[in-house]
């Protein structure tokens, strides 16, 4: 199936794999590049040296394309941007809006460019600065999203930009594939749907979880970082929800503590990190230190499976998911029943 995203990225399938903390590495994205989609690295929960030999590892196990996400506000994005130039990575893609300066490096390196968008506004000043493709998400979607369900937001964005638009948000078959194309996409994206597959480093535990979860399942909580994020709901979301001021600060300042450790940063630049995601936003202190301390949230839940300390950022589809392929029969699967929807519309016609 070509479309304006396979013929960009050189893909065989117009499905991307997006870009996960601490699920999406080397064994997932390369799955996906095998099985013919595209996949993107989660390279925030990297540090730079762990980034680089993901990226090797990748190209030593496919010879497809794929993507790495950046943080726009990371600390070393500049130098993230570099080694993708140096590595030849396909596309570089952006959870945060990106800086003007990082659009145009990465075009001037032969680096395509994706930022997410949850906006008409946002896709319009993007596209203007040049961004080769815009991947916009819709309130069904996991982790970081806003209010507007995909079939308002995506028919927006498609009229608003002349460039591929992904479509997120609710999708994890055929019939979502065609149904975004009719709407003018040029693929779709999926997380979600590929955390629970066999070649998904998630531990059985927490995909049971997942699994378990109906359509009700999740939460949008602004207690994790300050901003809207879809979870699923757990005790311990439960009671970040139902915390007071004081407990939150304490959770939070032990939480920030932990990502120091883990990542090896000083105070100083946790402190940086935190001010950087307050910006713009009317954030409590609390909610400040838990923006700069949420890695650990996510590492606690997807890494060490304890879900019931952690943070499982998951789409609405969890709750219509109830197996666990691999990308391989994933994506062969999704692309037949595709096929077959045509099939039925050419009927129709």
């Amino acid at each position: 199936m070509r479309t304006a995203l396979t013929g960009l990225l050189g893909c065989r399938h117009p499905i991307v794999q997006t870009g996960m903390g601490y699920v999406a590495g080397a064994g997932l994205v390369s799955a996906v590049a095998e099985a013919g989609g595209f996949g993107i690295v989660a390279s925030a929960t990297m540090t730079l040296g762990q980034l680089e030999a993901t990226i090797r590892e990748i190209k030593g196990r496919t010879g497809n394309p794929f993507g790495v996400n950046v943080r726009a506000d990371a600390p070393d994005a500049s130098e993230r941007i570099d080694l993708l130039i140096r590595e030849r990575v396909k596309l570089a893609s952006f959870a945060l809006a990106p800086h003007r300066d990082l659009i145009r490096r990465c075009a001037d390196g032969g680096v395509l460019t994706m930022p997410s968008v949850g906006a008409r506004r946002h896709a319009e000043k993007v596209a203007a600065w040049g961004v080769d493709a815009v991947l916009v998400q819709g309130g069904e979607g996991g982790g970081h999203t806003g209010p507007v369900p995909t079939t308002l937001v995506l028919p927006q964005v498609v009229d608003a930009v002349d460039i591929p638009v992904v479509a997120a948000g609710g999708f994890f078959d055929g019939r979502g594939l065609l149904a975004a194309l009719a709407y003018g996409a040029a693929g779709v994206a999926m997380g979600t749907r590929f955390l629970l597959t066999s070649d998904s480093p998630v531990g059985s535990r927490v995909k049971q979880l997942y699994l378990d979860a109906d359509v009700t399942g999740t939460v949008v909580t602004t207690r994790v970082d300050g901003v809207p994020h879809r979870v699923l709901r757990t005790a311990y979301i439960q009671g970040l929800e139902s915390s007071g001021r004081v407990t939150a600060l304490l959770r939070a300042a032990r939480h920030a503590a932990a990502f120091r450790r883990l990542a090896g940063m000083t105070w100083p630049q946790v402190a940086r990190a935190g001010l950087a995601a307050r910006h713009g936003r009317d954030l409590s202190w609390a909610q400040t230190l838990m923006a700069a301390g949420t890695p650990v949230l996510l590492r606690t839940a997807m890494v060490e499976g304890r879900p019931e300390y952690g943070v499982m950022s998951a789409g609405q589809v969890a709750g219509v998911i109830d197996d666990l392929p691999s990308c391989a029969e994933l994506i062969a699967r999704i692309m037949t029943e595709a096929e077959a929807g045509l099939e039925r519309l050419t009927a129709v016609r």
